[in-house]
């Protein structure tokens, strides 16, 4: 099987086009970002991914915890999942994630992703009836990247 090259676009890098190397660069972020959504845009026709978030703040407004994600079709993708080392064990995450499944399933998701490292809290995930789906290697200190799967049940009401 061959891939097939794109149509419309040249076949040999462009002569004067420099290749540089360097650190963040948020403009590149951006432009990248802005390619790949229109891109998976057209090639799913679900449209460009929505964020979504969940914060929790202490009396004094400090943050407690916090989920960030996106919502693209009928997928939710849970980013990132952080909840203050004194709070933790305090059943906030739990609060968060089942916060951030029901927003998504409001907005018509049925299904989330998420991953995190063996040394964070694959057990937490699985405790929340996602599946395991398959496993990523090399990360430092001998880890593993544990992705996870959970189909999302439609909302009542």
């Amino acid at each position: 099987m061959t891939a097939q090259q794109p149509t419309g676009h040249a076949q040999q890098p462009a002569a004067t086009a420099s290749l540089e190397v360097g650190a963040k660069d948020a403009a590149l972020e951006r432009r990248l970002d802005d390619e790949l959504t229109a891109f998976n845009a057209e090639a799913t026709g679900a449209g460009t991914p929505q964020p979504l978030s969940v914060r929790v703040t202490d009396e004094v407004g400090d943050l407690v915890g916090g989920l960030t994600a996106w919502v693209w079709g009928n997928c939710c993708a849970v980013d990132m999942l952080w909840v203050r080392e004194d709070q933790r064990h305090a059943g906030w995450g739990s609060k968060l994630l089942r916060a951030a499944e029901e927003e998504s399933a409001r907005r018509g998701c049925t299904e989330v992703i998420v991953s995190s490292f063996t040394f964070q809290a694959p057990d937490f995930y699985r405790g929340h009836g996602y599946r395991e789906t398959g496993r990523t290697e090399g990360i430092p200190g001998g880890h593993q990247d544990v992705h996870f799967h959970k189909e999302l049940k439609a909302p009542v009401g």
